[in-house]
């Protein structure tokens, strides 16, 4: 049984703050199993941490991708203070500190993220013929109708660009 899909164009609110957190990893040499396994093997525990104490950590949702050398996780948040109070917290210091010493500077496996703090109104979203997805699953999910029914409505933005 498939995820629900929601028929018809939605958005979300964007009356929050939020902060998308996108973190991935890259294998560099495939053969060197044993240096990247690790590193892929140690988000699924951290995942499960974030979705079980979701509310206490700030943590709204996550997308995750796979590509052949490359994966790929966006996470969504509701502050910058509580993605780095889990950063900083027991699971992902233990992750962190076993990365360094099993891969340190070896280049069979890099890893990335980046940081990016959105504000209240400054963001929108469109879902068409879609199940949750994204930041549908962090915040309300509504329709649209037709007071918001163009990027520049749900912005709040004239034609200038100005709100």
């Amino acid at each position: 049984m498939g995820k629900q899909i929601f028929k018809g164009r939605y958005t979300t609110e964007n009356d929050s703050d939020i902060v998308v957190f996108i973190i991935g990893m890259r294998i560099n040499r495939r053969l060197a199993i044993h240096k990247w396994l690790p590193v892929f093997l140690a988000m699924p525990s951290m995942v499960k941490e974030l979705y079980t104490h979701q509310e206490e950590l700030g943590f709204l949702s996550m997308e995750s991708f796979f590509g052949l050398r490359t994966t790929v996780m966006i996470q969504y948040w509701n502050s910058t203070e509580n993605l780095l109070t889990y950063a900083r917290g027991e699971k992902h210091l233990k992750a962190w500190k076993a990365f360094n010493q099993k891969v340190g500077n070896n280049n069979a496996v890099g890893i990335y993220h980046e940081t990016y703090q959105i504000k209240k109104g400054t963001y929108e979203s469109v879902y068409g013929n879609m199940p949750l997805h994204g930041l549908s699953k962090a915040l309300p999910h509504i329709p649209i109708g037709k007071e918001i029914n163009n990027a520049r409505k749900r912005l709040k933005v004239d034609k200038k660009g100005t709100k």
